[in-house]
């Protein structure tokens, strides 16, 4: 016969305080990659519109810079990618037996490397936004 386990609530958000940075890494390497292909087919639907010609899709473009949301979502697009790329680093060191006593240490610089760069990048990508 089977046995049942009592798994406790699903809706117990207490257990997010115990979870290591590795976990946080994990969640945050899914969460990224998610978006990054979510982006994917934001950036395939605009480049479509070069099928119908130069002019709409430069006029597309033109539109779509002129937007503040989407300056602001550009800068949230290069963090997102930065940290996935500093974390695939990470993590490829990691599988190949580099810094496996630092991992913590690793993850902690990856986020504060992304920052830094999401950072810098704000005048560069919001000038002209304004």
């Amino acid at each position: 016969m089977s046995q049942s386990h009592n798994r406790g609530f699903i809706e117990d958000f207490g257990r997010w305080r115990e979870f290591a940075p590795g976990m946080w890494a994990w969640i945050f390497h899914k969460f990224t990659g998610w978006v990054l292909i979510g982006y994917l087919f934001t950036h395939v639907a605009v480049l479509s519109t070069a099928i119908s010609g130069p002019q709409l899709y430069t006029t597309t473009l033109r539109s779509l810079e002129s937007l503040l949301l989407v300056r602001i979502l550009e800068v949230g697009l290069l963090a997102v990618a930065t940290f996935h790329i500093m974390n695939g680093i990470r993590l490829l060191f990691i599988d190949l037996g580099v810094g496996l006593e630092s991992q913590d240490k690793s993850f902690y610089a990856s986020l504060v490397l992304t920052g830094a760069i999401a950072v810098a990048s704000v005048p560069t990508f919001l000038s002209g936004a304004f």
